[in-house]
């Protein structure tokens, strides 16, 4: 962004924008120091204490907004910390935490204060903050005064070293973003750095404090870029490091073959007929210097780092790797290779799909939406954005006599003369500022002091704050759109992190990004020991280690794909919450079918052009007559130009020697089952039959290749009752295997043919596991995960085999979770057999089980899942919800044992008392009271770590009461029970005599 704006970087002022603080804090010796132009030449925050004079204290109002004045370059590398650098927060946030540090990001440093013309880079609550600076300049200007660098005493860091130099020239927006994504990561592993684009200044201390951090690092990292060969600090840090023999070129955006003196001053290709020539006569250098500078690269042979468009992630891995293997920090070589390992098995959910067509509009917006550029192969596809009409745009909180040109400075994105590229403003809004595009302004007004965002006219689609939304029906390609934007731009990104948006899983998804970002969520440390926290605050501790992970400099993309609702399903908290700030390096893609999201008007996504759905159907290389074509074109109407539907259709005419005509005859005349469409997640089937009987026509391929309920149909059935998530095909085909067979009489003689056949059971077993999976991956029923022996289901296809409604289903896939699953493995499949069996909220009981079944699932599944999901994901709701519903289950159990029961053989002997299930099976009775004794103490425990103390002291009191009546006051188990009783009951004495 920095390179858009046409701001005066040459005048140096000399101030020094300080902080009106007194800070001491500890640091580790990972930390390291940057160096920034706008504060003490080597700020370092391993410093005890850094003291401010009392002349800093009183020019900070003045000063602080210069805080990024001058260009970059510093900042410390303390892990997950938030860099106060630009004066981007409101004046009484302006303070330096143990956990902040001064700093200056590349791409915001352009954003200042000069000439009197204000930034919009801040908030609108800080109008005051601004005027007050105004003010002052205007003051200095007017008794023409100049600041003087405030003295600031710092000298134990004077001489100290660093690991790494970086030296950068240019504001382009791509270049920046990588430095800043280069020096995170080295900072992240505990690198020190100092980076530097030496050509923004003038004055000759910083230079010469730049020079003896040269001096003074193991390494020096030049990034070069067609320009840097024209800039003479880049020249000179080339011969410099040269001579020590310490080096590293990173090549960005060119490569080892191209910085050929020759070419350059010859200007032989075309990257140097517009940028090469006698160089060194720009500058007023000398051309044996030159000449011997760019001739050195040629003599560094262990690093070849090329930073193409498509190759950011492995260029800085790289040379995250080889720089500490030449530091020797083999741990974190050995901690980079783990990382390339995760990444590769798990970035992604789906493989890339080799059958991806059209789209590039799309692409090409989705990219111009969160980068607010576009680059490399998209800028040949690039679109025009339609011109509106432009309105004023207001602004709240300045005085009336500014004119709107003073208040907002208008910017225009690179030059007035590239096409498609629309006038941008920096605009205030109420809690960040948004670069948004001047379109859509209308039924905008001031209200409260901040931009109203109630009428949905005044939402925007905004560029350049990293956050994107495409909304669209069911089955039109949301979904595949997402996934070629991140295999196509995943380069740009440290890693692709894919969340499921559906309402019930989505914390858990979320949560779930732990193991991926190294981060411990677990509830033990979310609890301070001098404050009991509520379960509340656990949860949101364990979130915002997450949120705090994405909000460092290095660049991520959060995916949520199919978001169902602005509002999480168990507490209606804003799914907002979860999300790191906009306007930072990681980006946020979201699909959805909703109409808007968080007030952004969302990237609406059409059907695929004429050309494009015919190449969908047209797989194979089949050439169809012209009237063929016709009924191609009737069937892409009929199945509402649905990418599914139009997948689905060039499978099924791939697969099999079947012309359009007859398939769309085949598709006709299947009748439509009688099924209940009623509710809103059945909305886009209830328009769009024909998509039905596709469906249908697929089932009955399946079952004539196979024989009448071939396994590959019930599959299907019996996947719309699993999580929303990858689903093993093993697990799919245990529970599709016991749904009830309609003909009872057959079941005694496939019984006899398991039992002469047991030796082979197991291989044909797993092989027609194999060939049902390939069959629904065949005719595009399902599709492949990128984890081995799994498959997903689209939502569409899964709502139908719910609505199908065959009798058993649900019971079946709860009876495959039950006896089969894994806690560590299929955890949102456990949760989506949970939501079957105890009616969540207002939904209702789908699946009863006998006594014992329930009494295995209790002990096996549900404690270790509500146990695992509070502690170890800091899921406390959710987790006490489950119990409590599952004591509720216990205690309809329990009632049911002891209400008397008639036997046949009791009526002929009236004079026998009626027994209760308890008296005729007493050992089972005793196992289901036992279990709710457990079950309540557990619940007791959890609700101990939230503060409870009150409800907790209740629950144990009754499992003790269980336990005593059945095990006996010494039992282990009751002894244990009243340990936790008078724990609870002590707490609860302290709670009532503090309040």
């Amino acid at each position: 962004m920095g390179s858009t704006l046409n701001m005066d970087f040459q005048e140096d002022s000399g101030t020094l924008g300080s902080l009106p603080v007194t800070t001491s804090r500890n640091m580790s010796s990972s930390s390291s120091a940057f160096f920034s132009a706008n504060q003490s030449p080597f700020f370092s925050p391993r410093s005890s204490t850094c003291q401010f004079s009392e002349s800093t204290r009183s020019d900070a109002l003045c000063d602080s907004a210069n805080l990024s004045a001058d260009p970059p370059s510093s900042c410390s590398g303390i892990q997950g910390t938030e860099c106060l650098g630009n004066a981007r927060f409101d004046l009484p946030d302006m303070k330096l935490e143990p956990t902040a540090c001064i700093s200056s990001d590349f791409r915001k440093s352009d954003h200042v204060v000069s000439n009197g013309t204000l930034s919009s880079y801040g908030h609108v609550g800080d109008n005051g903050y601004y005027d007050l600076i105004a003010k002052h300049r205007k003051q200095m200007r007017s008794h023409d005064m100049s600041f003087s660098p405030v003295p600031i005493s710092l000298s134990s860091n004077r001489n100290r070293s660093y690991d790494i130099y970086i030296g950068l020239h240019g504001r382009k927006p791509s270049l920046q973003r990588f430095a800043n994504w280069l020096r995170a990561e080295l900072e992240l592993q505990g690198m020190s750095c100092f980076v530097s684009d030496r050509a923004r200044f003038r004055s000759s201390r910083k230079l010469g404090l730049m020079e003896k951090a040269m001096d003074v690092s193991s390494f020096g990292v030049v990034i070069l870029t067609r320009k840097s060969f024209k800039n003479p600090y880049t020249i000179e840090e080339l011969r410099f490091f040269s001579s020590k023999k310490n080096l590293v070129p990173i090549y960005f955006d060119l490569s080892p073959g191209d910085c050929l003196v020759r070419d350059i001053v010859e200007k032989r290709g075309e990257l140097w007929e517009k940028h090469g020539g006698e160089l060194w006569f720009l500058y007023g250098g000398l051309e044996k210097e030159w000449k011997e500078a760019v001739n050195g690269l040629f003599r560094v042979d262990e690093w070849k780092l090329e930073a193409q468009d498509g190759s950011w992630r492995d260029c800085i891995s790289r040379a995250v790797s080889l720089l500490a293997m030449r530091l020797g920090r083999r741990s974190v070589v050995e901690q980079m290779m783990r990382w390339r390992e995760t990444v590769e098995k798990e970035e992604f959910p789906f493989p890339r799909n080799e059958n991806f067509v059209g789209r590039k509009k799309e692409l090409s917006e989705l990219e111009f939406i969160l980068f607010g550029d576009i680059s490399g192969e998209t800028e040949r596809d690039y679109f025009e954005l339609k011109a509106r009409s432009k309105r004023k745009n207001l602004m709240i909180g300045w005085s009336k006599s500014s004119s709107v040109e003073e208040r907002l400075g208008k910017r225009q994105w690179g030059s007035g003369s590239r096409k498609g590229k629309e006038p941008v403003i920096w605009k205030e809004s109420e809690k960040e500022i948004e670069m948004q595009s001047t379109e859509r302004q209308q039924s905008q007004r001031p209200k409260g002091g901040g931009w109203t965002s109630r009428r949905k006219k005044s939402a925007k689609i905004v560029y350049g704050k990293g956050i994107a939304c495409v909304t669209g029906d069911s089955g039109i390609g949301k979904t595949e759109l997402l996934l070629e934007f991140a295999y196509r731009y995943h380069q740009r990104y440290k890693m692709v992190l894919w969340i499921g948006g559906e309402s019930r899983y989505i914390r858990q998804n979320y949560l779930n990004l732990r193991s991926l970002l190294e981060v411990d969520v677990r509830v033990e440390n979310c609890i301070d020991k001098s404050k009991m926290k509520s379960f509340d605050e656990q949860e949101e501790a364990a979130i915002s280690r997450i949120r705090k992970e994405l909000m460092r400099n290095i660049p991520f993309l959060v995916v949520i794909d199919n978001l169902e609702s602005e509002k999480d399903w168990w507490d209606q908290k804003l799914i907002m919450d979860l999300l790191p700030r906009f306007g930072g390096e990681t980006h946020i893609v979201i699909s959805t079918r909703l109409p808007r999201v968080m007030n952004l008007e969302p990237l609406k996504l059409s059907y695929l052009s004429a050309v494009e759905a015919m190449s969908l159907m047209q797989v194979s290389a089949k050439e169809y007559p012209i009237a063929e074509i016709d009924v191609l074109r009737t069937i892409e109407e009929k199945v509402g130009r649905l990418t599914l539907g139009l997948a689905i259709v060039g499978a099924i005419l791939s697969e099999l020697p079947i012309n359009p005509s007859r398939l769309l005859d085949t598709i006709n005349r299947i009748p439509l089952r009688d099924i209940s469409l009623s509710g809103r997640e059945a909305h886009s089937l209830r328009k769009n039959t024909f998509l039905l009987q596709l469906f249908e026509v697929c089932f009955s391929i399946f079952d004539h290749a196979v024989g009448p309920r071939s396994l590959a149909t019930r599959m299907v059935l019996v996947s719309g009752w699993f999580a929303p998530a990858a689903i093993p095909v093993s697990l799919l085909a245990l529970a599709a295997r016991k749904i009830p067979e309609k003909h009872k009489r057959t079941c005694f003689w496939r019984k006899v043919l398991r039992s002469m056949t047991c030796g082979f059971s197991s291989s044909y077993s797993k092989r027609s596991e194999t060939e049902a999976s390939s069959m629904l991956l065949r005719f595009n029923i399902a599709r492949s995960s990128t984890k081995e022996g799994y498959v997903h289901f689209n939502e569409l296809i899964k709502v139908y085999a719910r609505k199908r409604g065959v009798t058993g289903v649900a019971h079946a896939m709860v009876q495959a979770i039950v006896s089969r699953g894994s806690l560590s493995l299929h955890s949102e499949h456990i949760w989506a057999a949970c939501f079957l069996l105890f009616g969540f909220g207002n939904d209702p009981i789908v699946v009863e089980l006998r006594v014992s079944e329930l009494l295995y699932l209790v002990k096996e599944v549900i404690l270790p899942l509500a146990i695992r999901t509070f502690i170890t994901f800091s899921r406390c709701r959710p987790a006490l919800e489950l119990l409590q519903l599952c004591t509720n289950a216990l205690e309809v159990a329990d009632q049911a044992f002891v209400t008397p029961v008639e036997k046949w053989f009791d009526k002929s002997l009236c004079w026998r008392p009626i027994k209760t299930n308890a008296q005729l099976n007493p050992c089972l009775w005793q196992d289901l009271a036992l279990s709710r004794a457990t079950v309540l103490e557990t619940r007791a425990k959890l609700l101990l770590r939230g503060g409870q103390f009150d409800i907790g002291d209740d629950l144990i009191r009754k499992a003790i009461f269980i336990r005593t009546s059945i095990c006996g006051e010494d039992h282990p188990d009751t002894v244990s029970a009243r340990e936790t009783l008078s724990k609870l009951t002590r707490l609860l004495a302290n709670v009532q005599t503090h309040t």
